[in-house]
């Protein structure tokens, strides 16, 4: 029961945090529209244990929009690291927020996806491991989520651009999930900065402080 009562404590205060985070973050994201002049609304949500917020409009989007993500993100991800050290600077916490503008971090998730499931359906038929294109943190924590939920074994390899996942069958121990490497991309997830500016897993060679593959792996399609 007091375990019980603990973890209702921490979620509750998980959440406030999160709801904190959020609201700077739509603070200072509507300073920077305004002075910009651009048009856009700020959706606030949580995902996981991380708040996100989102730039989002109603109807046909202001163009201009579009040069808040940049080519392969780049832009984006540079405001989204932005956006945190505006957030820590008030709590005093580092921040894991995720940033996204016009729907592009969903989009661009699905597409990675899709490259995942053909690796893994690779794999499951013919049983010898693959090796995808380089990708930065994000796009590697998303293949490394997908391969996990397919009960297969997956592993960051390679420095640098080079780096990229490779996914095989599971090990004889049945330890089926690579918890390393998908820890280490998991908030290296954040940036590609992380996800060039998707904050990572503390003391990863992913961390989302280094900068990752400028390259993304929709650019590799």
């Amino acid at each position: 029961m007091n375990d019980e009562l603990l973890d209702n404590d921490e979620t509750k205060e998980l959440k406030e945090l999160l709801d904190e985070e959020g609201d700077l973050a739509a603070d200072y994201l509507e300073e920077l529209l305004d002075i910009a002049d651009l048009d856009g609304d700020i959706e606030i949500s949580s995902e996981a244990d991380r708040a996100t917020v989102s730039i989002v409009t109603e109807g046909d989007a202001d163009p201009r929009l579009k040069r808040l993500i940049g080519r392969h993100g780049d832009t984006l991800d540079a405001l989204q690291e932005l956006t945190r050290l505006s957030v820590q600077r008030e709590t005093g916490e580092r921040s894991r927020l995720m940033l996204d503008v016009l729907g592009y971090r969903d989009q661009h998730r699905q597409r990675i996806q899709e490259i995942a499931q053909e690796a893994i359906d690779s794999v499951l038929e013919t049983g010898d491991d693959y090796a995808l294109k380089p990708m930065n943190p994000f796009e590697r924590k998303v293949v490394h989520d997908a391969a996990a939920k397919a009960g297969l074994f997956s592993d960051s390899s390679g420095v640098g651009p080079a780096r990229h996942v490779v996914i095989s069958l599971p090990e004889d121990d049945g330890d089926n999930v690579d918890h390393e490497g998908s820890a280490e991309d998991v908030a290296s997830s954040e940036s590609a900065s992380e996800y060039s500016a998707v904050s990572a897993s503390s003391g990863s060679a992913d961390s989302a402080d280094s900068a990752d593959s400028p390259e993304s792996a929709a650019s590799a399609e």
